[in-house]
């Protein structure tokens, strides 16, 4: 493959992909609906098979159906490369009627535009660019159908599609314009506090109050962060009370946890079980833990960027890379040792916002990056 055609095919490509990205975009799939993400996921297959693509349902119970597309030959000595996404978003039924599908200044809006249809097209793209330069790379797409909650059903079938691969490429927008090497893991915990009842005013000195005991326990929970660390503790909801003159009987938080290394999961796990009441007469339950391990900058992911950096410069632009706190799938892979580069999809702002959106102009050259790197790992 010579990489200089890799801009002009992309360029030719980009009607296709951008008519077909429409669709997709106005074909509503937020998380909750599992019928309407099967629809989105169909749609894309349908156009999988168009390039050649061989398409494997995985089909889940309270969320859409996980797909496996494979392109290429397959053989046990060469492994596939995986590219990594998901087709549900945060946007509920309904949403194109305030957030149309746009074009404005450069820019193309929409309910998930770039987190994250567009990568998804950009992946199909590039497989059907390398397909015109008889470029045969075998290629596992892979789409999940409950990234924005947490992948409960498709975290097994990524971490064991991605054992079988020689690299991950996540789909995920870019970092502004960088790619991502690292990523903090995240955990999500609840702190229940049940107390004793009373009237506020007859028998005060009776009650237990929820209410009190767990604001006690937020500043000791908050004291976990340690920032020189990279770890974040964050209570975020909090529940309790039923009239201001009831002693609180119940009582609740939600926390939201954030780590940069995966050592610091244990340590999470030990501060929230050593959670003891300052109230004898109140009990507390703690549920939750680390939903996702971080995505630690290791020499896998070293190696995928310095690819990545030599052929964007081949192509005439250039890449940087980023750490975000944020989570994807890709951190799934990469806790496994399978070498993982993130942010490869579009650059925009706005993801989980209502101004989402994506930059026109960086299409064709991040496009005509994942070709070449799929070229040069299969």
């Amino acid at each position: 493959m010579n990489i200089d055609d890799l801009i002009p095919r992309t360029e030719l490509k980009t009607p296709w992909l951008l008519s077909r990205l429409r669709e997709l975009v106005e074909l509503e799939s937020p998380s909750e609906d599992p019928a309407a993400v099967n629809r989105a996921m169909e749609m894309v297959a349908g156009w999988a098979e168009e390039l050649g693509g061989k398409v494997k349902r995985h089909r889940q119970k309270g969320f859409g159906d996980v797909y496996e597309l494979r392109f290429g030959p397959r053989s046990s000595r060469r492994r596939p490369v995986l590219l990594l996404g998901h087709l549900d978003t945060v946007w509920a039924h309904g949403t194109l009627k305030t957030m149309p599908w746009q074009e404005k200044d450069g820019k193309i809006y929409g309910p998930g535009t770039l987190d994250m249809k567009v990568g998804v097209m950009m992946a199909l793209a590039a497989i059907a660019i390398l397909k015109e330069l008889s470029v045969n790379a075998p290629v596992t797409l892979l789409l999940n159908p409950d990234e924005e909650v947490g992948s409960p059903v498709s975290r097994p079938i990524t971490e064991k599609v991605a054992l079988e691969s020689s690299a991950v490429f996540v789909l995920e927008p870019a970092q502004v314009l960088a790619l991502k090497t690292a990523r903090k893991g995240i955990g999500n915990y609840q702190v229940h506090v049940a107390g004793v009842a009373s009237h506020s005013g007859v028998d005060f000195e009776r009650g237990h109050s929820a209410v009190l005991e767990l604001a006690r326990q937020i500043e000791r929970i908050s004291a976990f962060t340690d920032l020189p660390s990279g770890r974040t503790v964050n209570c975020g909801v909090i529940s309790g009370g039923t009239r201001s003159n009831v002693i609180a009987a119940e009582a609740a938080v939600e926390v939201d946890v954030r780590i940069a290394r995966a050592s610091d999961a244990k340590k999470v796990d030990r501060f929230f079980a050593g959670l003891k009441p300052f109230d004898k007469a109140c009990k507390l339950t703690v549920t939750g833990g680390i939903n996702r391990p971080p995505m630690e900058r290791k020499a896998g992911t070293i190696a995928l960027f310095r690819q990545a950096k030599k052929l964007a410069a081949q192509l005439g632009f250039e890449v940087d890379e980023a750490a975000t706190g944020g989570g994807s799938d890709g951190n799934f892979t990469a806790a496994l040792g399978v070498p993982t580069l993130d942010g490869m999809g579009a650059v925009g702002a706005g993801a989980h916002a209502s101004h989402e959106h994506f930059v026109v102009e960086h299409l064709v050259p991040r496009t005509a990056l994942l070709a070449a790197m799929i070229a040069t790992t299969a």
